[in-house]
């Protein structure tokens, strides 16, 4: 094929693509039709022809990774994947946005074949690819032998100016830039224009110069449609063995479009039936067809299928060879791969006895961790700069850092929003059980990303330690009274509160079962004592349960969580004391409670009891479910306050006499 004759056929693809997604956005009425036509080129070059992947295998281990890190141009990736020959129709492509339609609006994992993670809110995207890159080379660094590479794929990721003026992305970057990142490359679509405008009227810094400081490697394309320039640029990102690349690529929102070209009205809206058709005319394009691929294009898109299916049997062959000579690491890759939990894997976890004397949950989850390392090796994560008080260093490995990949201690530095998208990243990679730590009050910093994780039912657990009032002398800043609450309003999200350190080590145990979201483990600072392991042991899966109880039926029933358990039991001994009867509830999650069957509910919150009255130092929202009214419900509504953490609670009321005489009062 002749150079010119390439060049009309890169010309038809990349001009399917703009059309594609404009009639894709106008037929919805809703979308963003602006970046899918300036980042067509970019998009064509690199799924064509730099992109390893296998469209009818979305899940072949070793593809490159891909994110949009802008899911407001899903539409430029849906193009991508019904083009490319994913198993994404043109029928698909024509539902875009609607009720059941593998096109929403925002790329989601688990529900596109081909989209490695959800990406719409701004940043996030950013991070999970970091994370994806940080998978890459701690696996490359674990598996991997001298002429047997079995781990060799880059991450890319596409994003546009408010990913870069997330905070999120900063975070992420300057991690990424710090571990050298090599395989890590983002093309960034720098069209100047956002929603309300031009980028100049809130984003006027020197993108280029941050990166640079951020030790990422810098590659400018002025031209947006030089797909020889654009080429180059991925050829040396790729080059790069010390940094994460960064390609500046200066490109048109809505490019082709006679009106709104370089315009924010083309950011968030369809550019309307007259202004496609003037765009299909000036692109050269048959102006009366609609979601129209060429024969010629799409059998150039296609040839990606053929592409993919031999770079994946040239995988197998080499993970074949590698099989034979490294058996046993080949085995721990498969069973990494596929998340399987050895046989004992949990043998070497702790047990607590009351003799052992008090133990902050915290540092019994601590010496859980590391009893479960040793076992679990795809077990991986630390904290935001935390890691001595939430106790999630590995004592058996050292830091993940340059230059030491094989590592299993992560030091994200203070960056928790980054640290839960990144931590997402590595899940969505497969081979890894991320954790990450950091104080509970912090869980607002995280929060997003927590969210974004429910939504993709990603199982990554968060070590949230410091969970209440009892935090003490750092004051009301560091004293957690509306996260715990908050957190469980995140839909698929399993909050998981220990009353002592054997029903810890039950809380991580739960915790690595589950498979289909993620965890929040909350973690005391304070002592407690340990209970009776017979009375706690293997109860924690049900959700609730009877921890202590009287004959017959009770006058009242006492419900806590975590430390306020002990409350409850010193509570039931004063009640009964005054001729009241109790039965105390420990309810360390109200997710696992709510998913028994209505029958055991009932067996352990007796609905023609008396009075039930929950205990628990944080805001009694959603207790009311439990207890009838928030009137019933010994909790705090206010802030907290700097002093000694058992001073900060006895001035809360979290007292034995306190309890008693709500329980009375209400009787």
């Amino acid at each position: 094929m002749s150079d010119g004759e390439q060049t009309q056929i890169d010309d038809l693809c990349i001009n399917t693509i703009r059309t594609l997604s404009i009639d894709a956005i106008q037929k919805a009425n809703s979308g963003h039709p602006g970046a899918p036509m300036g980042l067509a080129p970019a998009g064509y070059v690199l799924w064509t022809r730099y992109l390893k992947h296998n469209p009818v295998n979305p899940d072949w281990l070793d593809r490159d990774r891909f994110v949009l890190s802008g899911g407001h141009a899903s539409m430029l990736i849906y193009s991508l994947l019904h083009l490319t020959g994913y198993d994404l129709s043109l029928d698909d492509i024509k539902n875009f946005r609607q009720w059941g339609s593998k096109t929403p609006g925002h790329p989601e994992y688990g529900l596109t074949p081909g989209v490695e993670t959800t990406t719409g809110p701004l940043g996030q995207g950013f991070a999970n690819a970091v994370g994806m890159a940080m998978a890459e080379r701690h696996l490359a660094a674990c598996y991997n032998r001298p002429g047997h590479d079995i781990v060799d794929h880059y991450t890319y990721m596409m994003c546009g100016d408010g990913d870069m003026m997330e905070g999120v992305a900063s975070e992420a970057a300057s991690l990424a830039g710090h571990l050298g990142l090599s395989r890590l490359i983002c093309i960034y679509d720098d069209n100047k224009i956002s929603i309300e405008g031009g980028t100049d009227i809130a984003f006027t810094e020197d993108v280029a110069a941050r990166f640079e400081a951020y030790n990422w490697h810098i590659i400018r394309v002025d031209d947006g449609n030089n797909l020889d320039a654009i080429a180059g640029a991925i050829e040396e990102a790729r080059s790069q063995t010390e940094n994460p690349s960064l390609i500046l690529l200066r490109t048109h929102i809505a490019y082709g479009s006679p009106n709104k070209q370089d315009s924010a009205d083309a950011h968030g809206a369809p550019l309307g039936e007259e202004e496609i058709a003037l765009t299909k005319e000036n692109l050269g394009w048959p102006k009366d067809k609609t979601f129209y691929v060429p024969d010629k294009a799409l059998n150039e898109f296609r040839k990606c299928i053929d592409l993919g299916k031999t770079a994946e049997e040239e995988w197998k062959e080499r993970f074949k060879a590698y099989s034979k000579e490294f058996s046993e690491l080949a085995d721990s890759w498969v069973n990494a791969m596929s998340g399987y939990l050895p046989e004992g894997w949990d043998s070497e976890i702790p047990d607590f006895s009351p003799s052992d004397g008090p133990i902050a949950t915290r540092a019994a989850s601590g010496k859980v961790l590391n009893g479960l390392a040793g076992k679990v090796l795809t077990l991986i994560g630390g904290s935001a700069d935390l890691a001595p008080s939430n106790k999630t260093y590995l004592d058996s490995s050292h830091e993940f850092q340059k230059g030491h990949y094989d590592g299993r201690n992560i030091r994200f530095g203070v960056r928790e929003h980054a640290m839960g998208a990144i931590m997402s990243g590595m899940y969505l990679h497969n081979g890894l059980r991320p954790y990450g730590g950091t104080f509970l009050v912090f869980a607002d910093y995280i929060r997003p990303a927590i969210r974004v994780a429910s939504l993709m039912k990603l199982p990554v657990i968060y070590v949230f330690t410091h969970d209440s009032v009892a935090v003490g002398e750092d004051g009301p800043t560091h004293q957690p009274v509306e996260h715990l609450a908050s957190l469980r309003a995140i839909p698929g999200l399993t909050v998981l509160r220990p009353a002592d350190a054997s029903e810890t080590a039950d809380a991580w145990r739960q915790a690595l079962k589950i498979s289909n979201g993620p965890i929040a483990l909350l973690l005391s600072r304070q002592k407690l004592p340990v209970l009776d392991s017979e009375k706690t042991r293997g109860k924690l899966q049900s959700g609730a349960y009877v921890i202590d109880d009287t004959e017959g039926t009770p006058d009242v029933i006492l419900i806590a969580s975590g430390a306020e358990v002990h409350l409850a039991l010193d509570s039931k001994k004063e009640l009964e004391k005054e001729g009241v009867s109790v039965r105390v509830v420990n309810m360390p999650s109200w997710e696992l409670f709510e998913k028994q069957d209505e029958s055991y509910r009932n067996s352990i919150i007796i609905p023609e009891v008396k009075a039930c009255v929950a205990i628990e130092a944080g805001s009694p929202l959603g207790w009311e479910r439990y207890t009838g009214s928030s009137e019933s419900v010994v909790c705090i509504d206010s802030f907290g306050a700097s002093a000694p953490g058992g001073t900060v609670l006895e001035k809360y009321g979290f007292t034995v006499e306190n309890v008693v005489e709500k329980v009375k009062g209400i009787l």
